[in-house]
């Protein structure tokens, strides 16, 4: 092993509580408040030399762990996992670059200590999911990509070459049957964009639930000086590119709401969309009726979409779905099922097309299924989990390297612009979008470029705390 291998030896590990000015749904169930779970990583290496690193995930239970349970009941279990794993990544004694250590931890550890919590602690009679695990063991992960960049004073995505690494891309990956091409003697800076764009396109969420029409308006919205309407978020921000959230099980709403919001978009000359099927839709024929229909009858609305995401169940396993018929007519972009590599395989000979990166999923699982999806001809997007704080820098920085078939989504200034004030003077581009775009270029310095230190965010009270 060369001599760039660390060790973890101290997690502290904060809950930031977030409140929403407007409801974002999420399939059936509201998003109105979150939980954002903040780590303060420290690692050491061989010479006995010590950093430390941020890493921060919002806990959307929602999302990652849909249920007919109570919300409180699975957000103090997110919660409570949390606390589990500030020891367990300690206590792993894993040793290596901050790739080979988040692989082990997610391979062996982490499915150890989600099956040993379940079993102390069942929501009814509802186990936690492997989503939930992910998101919640996401934040250490990225504490230590941002630890050991610190390390050695350069960013984070400078360390993914053979000179930091101590396998190459064979060690965790396996091309796919037939594939001609192998994963012997690359890294995963032979995947990634090597001219990092400083500015990238932003595309806008349109909720389930927002307003895209005067009537729309209660009377009630509060006067914070942010808009409701979608015509204004446009005009506000200049925006060319809106991502439609649709229910998947009424298909008479989501053609209507495609059609209204894309009259809406050409009307203000927004150039793209695309649609979010929320995760509901059990036959291909849901989604190829939706869109034979929009190019006969709104064509222009039609090829204004870039492409689908995700309109069939997260457990692809269990739902082994035949989706070329869809692909064949739009980009088919897996989210919620891309949980790693192994699943985008899956993935790509059931007929998807690209991969939407996360990096509540984890830093190490979005690099591994970017280089795998990358090598295999398969397009690449960068959905939001509504980031705020500092969750939004790893986001927006992978969007950047991945070289995404059209910048980056990003939400957290629609639904808790507020959330991120102190991080915003320092990074002001990062969390305002302007002329249809956002700013990267006050994103500086080792690890994921935070400047931690000049953001004056007053922490809560430590939840958690392992080692040194």
């Amino acid at each position: 092993m060369r001599n760039r291998g660390v060790h973890i030896v101290g997690n502290k590990i904060h809950f930031l509580p977030v409140e929403t000015r407007v409801p974002l749904k999420f399939g059936p169930e509201t998003l109105t408040h979150v939980t954002c779970v903040r780590v303060c990583m420290t690692i050491a290496d061989e010479n006995g030399r010590q950093a430390t690193g941020w890493g921060e995930t919002p806990l959307s239970v929602q999302w990652v762990w849909p249920s007919d349970s109570t919300y409180e009941m699975r957000h103090v279990a997110m919660q409570d996992f949390c606390c589990v794993l500030a020891g367990a990544w300690v206590e792993s004694g894993l040793r290596g670059h901050p790739m080979e250590i988040g692989h082990a931890f997610w391979q062996a550890i982490l499915p150890a200590e989600l099956t040993k919590f379940n079993s102390r602690q069942q929501v009814g009679k509802e186990s936690m999911p492997w989503l939930a695990a992910l998101v919640c063991s996401s934040a250490f992960d990225i504490a230590l990509h941002d630890a050991y960049g610190r390390l050695h004073s350069l960013p984070v995505y400078e360390t993914y070459t053979k000179e930091f690494m101590n396998t190459d891309l064979s060690y965790f990956l396996t091309p796919a049957q037939g594939a001609s091409m192998s994963f012997k003697g690359k890294y995963p800076d032979e995947f990634l964009n090597p001219q990092p764009p400083k500015s990238l396109v932003a595309w806008h969420l349109v909720g389930g639930e927002d307003a895209i029409h005067p009537s729309h308006l209660t009377g009630e919205e509060a006067d914070d000086g942010y808009p409701f309407l979608l015509s204004d978020w446009i005009k506000r921000d200049g925006l060319k590119c809106l991502k439609v959230k649709l229910r998947g099980n009424d298909p008479v709403w989501d053609y209507d709401r495609i059609v209204a919001v894309g009259k809406i978009a050409i009307e203000h000359d927004v150039l793209w969309l695309s649609a979010d099927f929320n995760c509901t839709v059990d036959q291909p024929v849901y989604v190829t009726d939706i869109l034979d229909r929009l190019l006969r009858e709104h064509p222009d609305i039609y090829a204004m979409i870039l492409y689908v995401e995700q309109p069939f169940p997260y457990d692809l396993e269990k739902h082994k779905i035949d989706v070329h018929s869809v692909s064949a007519r739009k980009p088919l972009f897996l989210d919620e099922s891309a949980h790693d590599w192994h699943l985008i395989e899956l993935g790509r000979r059931l007929g998807w097309t690209g991969v939407a990166l996360k990096t509540c999923k984890t830093q190490t699982g979005a690099i591994l299924s970017l280089c795998w999806a990358r090598a295999h001809g398969m397009t690449l997007m960068v959905q939001d989990l509504t980031n705020p704080m500092l969750a939004q820098i790893p986001h927006v920085l992978l969007a950047a390297h991945a070289d995404t078939i059209m910048g980056v989504e990003t939400n957290s200034m629609q639904f808790y612009p507020e959330a991120s004030g102190p991080e915003a003077v320092v990074h002001p581009g990062v969390y305002r979008r302007s002329n249809g775009k956002i700013d990267l270029s006050s994103i500086a310095g080792p690890g994921f470029g935070y400047r931690v230190e000049e953001i004056a965010r007053k922490l809560p009270p430590v939840a958690a705390s392992f080692g040194a």
